[in-house]
């Protein structure tokens, strides 16, 4: 029998208005939690005003064996 286990990935935009992705940056720390065998479960964006945003929050899960 088996259990998930959850991570927590919090990706801070760049930029003086925090609204730049750094996409080479945001893929290569997706693929190293891939390779661990995390699975994206879910995100959303951390608001500030206006429609701005400052970052994304990252839930990941996956499957261990007991």
């Amino acid at each position: 029998m088996g259990r998930w286990e959850y991570k927590t990935l919090k990706h801070q935009f760049g930029g003086w208005t925090g609204t730049k992705i750094n996409i080479e940056d945001l893929d290569g720390r997706l693929n190293l939690l891939g390779a661990e065998g995390w699975e994206l479960a879910s995100s959303f964006d951390t608001s500030r005003y206006e429609g701005a945003s400052t970052g994304i929050v990252m839930i990941f899960k996956r499957w261990v064996e007991a």
